[in-house]
């Protein structure tokens, strides 16, 4: 979301340019055509990023198409009916497009601010799943820190002014990998999702688990956190005949996810837990959300 705002507010901050370009030369001024197509498109522009905003955060599963898309023919209709309103005043033009150029000037720091800010510090999200049930339920609403890990040099996986590492037990929010989580099709379709998850190991811990009890390096994991939605029922593991090497890879490239629920969910691995680099911490304000919630 905060590339689509900095890639918006780059338009706005070229669309000042050309509408100050256009305001000192009188010939296009006075072609009637130049003026309202871009006061049309400035409206267009306008109601695609109200209906992007709204869609990001009402949409659980994140911005969909359809609002901004509905939002651009708002605006159309909108910016067409003022045009018609003033249709008899020779200066209305004019006058549309230096409000436009007023709002543009006004909100193109703002958006490309805010695009800074939910790229390096903080981002809000929206729970879309129960996977995290009882922390997180679906439909909560919650703040991260995006700085902790680092901060992501653009097209690349550097990261650059990290002030520590992952510790065990923290909530943390990661970029779903392409070929190991998102199912086949939303993998054919280009999806990419946002996880947040319960950091339960470490890069090279040994993860395993046994009727329901996790293991790490060997050991159980006496932890307060896990939720058993069915607590009387333990399948037993899957007789898949894989050596370890093969259940390795077979987890690292998400084949498992063909696999039913009961078949690896109360018994699987062990697997090497490789590296991952969450983008995100949540820890302090889902302690706070905890205690508010007891509190109601």
């Amino acid at each position: 979301m905060e590339a689509t705002l900095f890639w918006i507010g780059c338009g706005l901050g070229v669309y000042g340019v050309v509408l100050r370009q256009i305001f000192k030369k009188e010939s296009c001024i006075r072609a009637k055509i130049v003026p309202v197509l871009l006061h049309l498109l400035f409206m267009a522009a306008v109601g695609a990023l109200v209906g992007f905003v709204f869609s990001a955060s009402t949409d659980l599963h994140g911005p969909s198409p359809r609002w901004p898309i509905f939002g651009t023919l708002v605006g159309l209709m909108w910016g067409a009916i003022q045009m018609l309103m003033n249709k008899s005043d020779p200066t209305a033009s004019t006058s549309l497009l230096a409000g436009d150029l007023e709002w543009v000037e006004t909100s193109f720091s703002a958006i490309l601010l805010a695009s800074v800010i939910m790229y390096a510090v903080l981002q809000a999200f929206k729970i879309p799943s129960g996977s995290m049930e009882d922390t997180l339920l679906i439909g909560d609403h919650l703040f991260v820190n995006k700085f902790i890990y680092g901060i992501r040099v653009p097209f690349t996986d550097k990261r650059v002014f990290k002030l520590r590492d992952v510790k065990r037990g923290e909530v943390v929010v990661f970029e779903a990998p392409m070929d190991a989580i998102v199912s086949r099709d939303e993998r054919e379709r280009g999806v990419k999702k946002d996880f947040i998850k319960r950091a339960v190991a470490l890069a090279g811990d040994v993860v395993e688990v046994k009727n329901k009890q996790l293991y790490v390096n060997g050991q159980p994991q006496m932890d307060s956190h896990p939720v058993y939605k069915d607590h009387y029922n333990i399948y037993p593991a899957a007789k898949l005949g894989l050596p370890a090497s093969d259940y390795q890879r077979f987890w690292q490239t998400g084949q498992f996810a063909e696999l039913r629920r009961e078949q690896i969910g109360d018994n699987f691995g062990p697997i090497c837990f490789i590296f991952f680099f969450p983008s995100f911490c949540f820890s302090k304000s889902l302690r706070l959300r905890e205690k508010s919630r007891r509190l109601l």
